[in-house]
């Protein structure tokens, strides 16, 4: 009997317990516990598989670029690379995106914690080398995380409406208020601030921290998640009931139109120089990162369950949080700059 041959994996990227489709030939276990899929020698049980087609699970313990390899009663197949997602911080509440610093490389997240509860550290920053260090602890709910042109940094707080400014003493001052329940932030090419309130409006805010509509959207179950794309508008995800939401599109003006639908649960989302906007979500009852390119194709790129948020480093990483930790997966993406 010929050994079993690898002939794609859908993604070619994951990080701890995100599911991938090997497809195959020449697989044809004698009994299950024949049945195995490796990362690097770890192995993996298959959750389903057949003569074309397996479906395992990223395991725990792995990081970088692995090899992957399937075996069953005859043989083991040759080895396939896969990128396995870096673990850089665990024990977070993270539910927005992470924010990546330009300057030196840090990547900041939350401890975001239930609706009005006080933790000991509210806001962390993981170095480029990745050590985990407390930022902020003075913040009730940080939810969303943005750098400004100058590289000063924004955080909302979904539990009082407020936007605060972190000053260069780790200190954080209250920017802009009544912005009710307060999530998603971002900064467009000229450095104006954009604010998501998941009730169901977007916020411009202007430079003295007033806030003005911009535009109305859907209520959110979770929160509006925002992200300026090459092309000047602002793209916001905000996951409701359905399993078939959208990507929103929001031109100048503030007309709101569908630029993707058919996505669950669509969270993070992020953009490359080539305006391929990457977003967590599901689609086809499968949990990742997904790359949508400007002409409405779609594809997994990272596999990873309890996804929320995910931003993209100098490196080509695409960084990604899960409800607990941090993860680095190297893409080789070419990020997105709105400042440059």
């Amino acid at each position: 009997m010929a050994e079993p041959v690898i002939t794609s994996v859908e993604p070619r990227a994951g990080v701890e317990g995100g599911e991938i489709v090997i497809s195959c030939e020449g697989f044809a276990p004698r009994a299950w516990h024949e049945t195995s899929v490796t990362f690097d020698g770890v192995a993996s049980r298959p959750q389903s598989a057949s003569g074309s087609r397996i479906v395992a699970a990223v395991p725990p313990g792995i990081s970088g670029r692995v090899s992957l390899r399937i075996a069953d009663g005859s043989g083991i197949s040759d080895a396939i690379p896969f990128e396995a997602g870096e673990r850089l911080a665990d024990s977070l509440h993270p539910v927005a995106n992470p924010a990546f610093d330009h300057d030196n490389g840090s990547i900041f997240t939350t401890l975001s914690g239930t609706r009005g509860q006080e933790v000991p550290v509210s806001v962390y920053k993981v170095t480029a080398t990745g050590e985990s260090q407390p930022f902020l602890s003075d913040l009730t709910n940080p939810t969303g995380l943005a750098f400004d042109p100058e590289g000063t940094l924004f955080i909302t707080s979904r539990f009082d409406g407020v936007v605060y400014r972190v000053t260069p003493f780790k200190q954080a001052e209250a920017y802009a208020r009544d912005l009710g329940v307060a999530t998603g932030i971002a900064f467009d090419s000229h450095g104006k601030m954009f604010v998501g309130d998941r009730s169901g409006t977007i916020f411009h805010v202007n430079e003295i921290g007033e806030p003005d509509v911009f535009a109305s959207l859907e209520p959110s179950m979770a929160a509006y998640h925002l992200a300026f794309g090459p092309d000047g508008a602002l793209y916001v995800t905000g996951p409701t009931a359905s399993s078939f939401d959208s990507v929103y599109r929001i031109a100048a003006d503030g007309t709101v139109t569908n630029y993707f639908t058919g996505l669950g649960r669509p969270q993070g989302l992020a953009f490359d120089a080539d305006s391929n906007l990457f977003v967590v979500a599901s689609h086809r009852g499968r949990r990742g990162v997904y790359r949508i390119t400007p002409s409405g194709e779609i594809s997994m790129e990272v596999a990873g369950p309890s996804l929320v948020g995910l931003c993209i480093d100098d490196s080509g990483n695409v960084i990604l949080a899960t409800t607990r930790e941090i993860y680095r997966v190297q893409l080789g993406v070419k990020p997105f700059w709105p400042f440059s």
